[in-house]
């Protein structure tokens, strides 16, 4: 198991507020109103370790556990392998021998693991209240009104949906139902060209950032190209004519850890660390984007950093779980990674996979309690499965 590097190490000042309920409340530094929890939660008992490491033990190969990269240290060191959502996802696919694959992750990696299963595979989530506040931020009854409102408008049959793979199974079904595809922070400005091969508009969702980001910077739209759809207001608080003149039609919703690095984040790590690298991940807003000197997924943040020279300094606007992960593995290469922001911010629902939990998982399932299952209905996992056999064909 990897020591956790304390938190002074990655220059994060701990701070004592709690997360509140999504929508309370306001901070002027995010767009979710939130203040983050001070501190990463403690490590859970060490004799829970040697009891996961007898369940999976006792499973064999019947069990295939996945683990994502913003997942903690001690939950991530029984993963048979680690990595994005979508990669995962194959990953699950590719062994059909599993009965049972294990998802340390969200909810809605969970459903794509269903839907690309075998249909004897079993998926389970260790703990159901793993959610994602950006997969939240569309609902199936709010985005079909949105596509009443392009009906309206005149220009639904111009417009190609485009879902980031941080959706629901619904919201993937709806984009395969309307001749869309799934994309990727990886794959995004290919899904784009092609939509735009199909029709003139693009109904981005559910994140917003990743949508403007690869609109204005890979394919050289203005902003003025792009307006954002508030499914909390009628219209999305749109006019017909804001419909008609848009390309990117962007849906109102964000993420929670990456919404949260500012401008002022990135401007005061470069006087505090003098020829620091700024290297972000692209849910980051527009502004922040702009101001770095690199911009990535997941995988191109950990690729990058392992090509990074002995000695560099790098500031990473992405969730802190990760940061601290590769902190410790590049220390003896010398190369100083910190937190883009100086608050602590963890995505607190993929924390709720714990080791308690996962014990109890592995355990329950090696006495033949079948628990967690997450399983998508065949409609629904039908024209998903569509949208996402698209992104894999996309050019």
């Amino acid at each position: 198991m990897t020591t956790a590097q304390p938190l002074t190490e990655l220059d994060v000042q701990p701070t004592p507020l709690a997360l509140l309920l999504l929508g309370r409340e306001a901070d002027p530094r995010s767009e979710r109103g939130v203040e983050c929890p001070g501190d990463l939660p403690a490590p859970s008992d060490p004799d829970l370790v040697a009891r996961a490491r007898a369940a999976k033990e006792r499973l064999g190969d019947r069990v295939f556990v996945l683990g994502h990269h913003y997942q903690r240290d001690e939950v991530i060191q029984f993963a048979d392998v680690t990595g994005d959502s979508f990669k995962l996802a194959r990953d699950a696919a590719a062994r059909p021998g599993a009965e049972y694959i294990v998802f340390c992750g969200v909810h809605f990696m969970a459903e794509s693991a269903d839907i690309l299963t075998a249909p004897e595979q079993k998926v389970i989530l260790p703990d159901l209240a793993a959610g994602c506040s950006m997969a939240d931020m569309a609902t199936a009854e709010q985005v079909a009104e949105c596509w009443d409102v392009l009906t309206d408008a005149g220009v639904a049959d111009r417009v190609v949906p485009v879902s980031y793979m941080n959706s629901s199974a619904d919201i993937k079904a709806f984009t395969g139902r309307h001749g869309g595809t799934i994309c990727t922070s990886s794959n995004a400005e290919r899904a784009l060209n092609w939509a735009f091969e199909q029709g003139d508009k693009v109904l981005f969702l559910p994140d917003q950032h990743l949508g403007r980001n690869t609109a204005v910077r890979d394919l050289g739209m203005s902003l003025q190209d792009c307006v954002v759809y508030n499914p909390h207001r009628p219209n999305g608080g749109l006019t017909t004519q804001q419909l008609r003149d848009a390309k990117m039609i962007l849906w109102r919703g964000h993420c929670s850890v990456h919404g949260r690095f500012s401008l002022d984040s990135v401007r005061e790590v470069r006087e505090r660390i003098p020829g620091v690298n700024v290297l972000v991940h692209p849910e980051c807003q527009y502004e922040v984007v702009s101001a770095a000197d690199e911009v990535g997924s997941t995988e191109y943040i950990i690729k990058a950093l392992e090509a990074a020279p002995a000695g560099s300094k790098w500031a990473v606007g992405t969730e802190l779980n990760l940061v601290r992960r590769l902190a410790n593995r590049f220390a003896a290469e010398d190369k100083e990674i910190v937190f883009l922001d100086r608050t602590v911010c963890f995505c607190s629902t993929m924390n709720r996979i714990d080791l308690p939990h996962l014990v109890w998982t592995l355990e329950s399932l090696a006495d033949g309690n079948e628990i967690n299952q997450i399983r998508v209905d065949a409609d629904t996992a039908h024209y998903a499965q569509l949208a996402l056999e698209q992104m894999l064909a996309l050019p």
